[in-house]
Parts: structure tokens; sequence; C-alpha cells
């Protein structure tokens, strides 16, 4: 029997990258998805990879109506919602912290933080019953030059991830997961040209691919880590040990 049969999971920003990686390790261990992207062309492209355990919602993170779309969605077609992956995130921002406009900052901070609380409170309120794991990133848990307005965000996600965490326990538990840099289109000016001198600085010499974060979600969500909640698993290719973060 697969870890997931029978169960539902609502994974955010998951039309590709590091969602659709997530979504892809859920169903092929038995769970029923419904995925949310705000392109609903490479959305649709995501459900025709997923299959028919997928559905695949359009709409803005910060959007309370397409939320409200979402867990009617969910209660109509599955009648439960099991899991919660709060990976829908934004980086509009680049350079130094004090040069950040503060109408871009405030958006970060509302999708960020912000759009994964009200997720996780919306969740909980349609019958979540067992698991969230919050999509952070190394940026959050170290300075970040560049992307240091992101990096705070996720500094906040993963405190919300604890304070989720001690609030609903101990019905639902609240993880985290820090990845440094993952190829994806989201972090593709992180490495782009330059890739071979990237993937030097870590021990385990390459980036990271999607599904090296994806496999760690379905453990935090799984009955495997029952006996863990408020932690934020740090997913670096080693690159903290060298100092390379």
């Amino acid at each position: 029997m697969a870890r997931f049969d029978g169960k539902t999971a609502l994974v955010t920003g998951a039309s590709r990258g590091i969602g659709l990686a997530i979504a892809q390790a859920l169903v092929a261990d038995g769970a029923r998805v419904v995925i949310t992207a705000r392109g609903q062309e490479t959305l649709d492209e995501a459900v025709a990879q997923l299959g028919p355990a997928a559905i695949g919602l359009a709409g803005k993170a910060d959007d309370p109506a397409h939320r409200t779309t979402v867990f009617d969605t969910i209660a109509r077609e599955f009648g439960r919602l099991d899991y919660l992956v709060n990976n829908a995130g934004i980086n509009p921002a680049y350079g130094p912290i004090l040069g950040v406009g503060e109408d871009a900052a405030r958006k970060i901070l509302e999708v960020n933080v912000l759009g994964s609380l009200a997720w996780s409170r919306d969740a909980v309120a349609a019958g979540l019953s067992t698991a969230i794991v919050n999509i952070a990133s190394i940026a959050g848990v170290t300075a970040a030059p560049g992307i240091a307005m992101y990096g705070v965000s996720k500094a906040a996600l993963i405190n919300l991830t604890q304070q989720l965490a001690l609030e609903l326990a101990p019905r639902i538990r609240v993880n985290a997961v820090a990845p440094a840099v993952i190829k994806t289109n989201f972090a593709r000016a992180l490495y782009e040209g330059r890739e071979a001198e990237a993937a030097a600085a870590y021990p385990l010499a390459r980036l990271g691919e999607p599904a090296d974060v994806a496999g760690p979600v379905a453990f935090l969500l799984s009955e495997e880590s029952a006996w863990i909640t408020g932690q934020t698993l740090v997913i670096d290719g080693g690159g903290s040990l060298a100092g390379a973060l």
C-alpha cells in the first residue's frame, strides 16, 4: 500500500519546478492532488503530466477568492484534505536590501508570508487533518546577497512554521524545508551561464534538482515523520558545511 493512498494534498505554486516535483512524488505514492499556479497554460500542462489524480486551479496565491474556489473544489471533488504544501512564492527584486522599493518589499511579504498564513488558516478551516510543509529557502537562515528581501520573507516563513506547529499541535504537524540553489526557472539567475562554478561551491558537487526537495517534503508529510513538527530541514548539498552559503 502506497504511503498516501486515499489522501488528498494541496500544493500551491505547482505548475513547474519544485511544486510540480512535489505533486509528482505525492501522486506516485498514491495521493490525489490539487495544484495551483497563476498561469493557466503551464498549469494545464502540469495536470496532463500528473494524470487523472490531479486537478489544477489557476489564480493568484494572495487572492482570497481564489483560495475559496480551491477549497470549495477540494470539498466537492474529494471530500477531504490531508496535506498542504505552501510552495507559492515570488522574488521580483534583486540587489541590496536598502534599494528594494516599498511596493516590491510589501508584495514579497504578502505572497511569501501572509499568503502562506492565509492558505494555512483556510486549510485548517476546511478540515485539514494531518500536515503542512512550507517551502522556505536557505536564504531564510543566512545572509543572501542580491535576494535579501526574499531572504527576509523566508526567515519569517520559518518562524511562522514554528508558530503554527505549536498552535496546531497535536492534530496537525507543521514543518519546512530550506533548499539552496535548485535548478528551476525561478532560480535561473543564480546559476545561468555559470553552473559549473556555482556547483563547485557544494561538497556534493552539483546544484539541486526539484526531486531533491520533493523527497524530503513527502517524508515530512508522511507518517514516517509522525514525531517531527516545527522543524526546518536544510537541503543544500552540504553548502553550509563548506561556508558556501
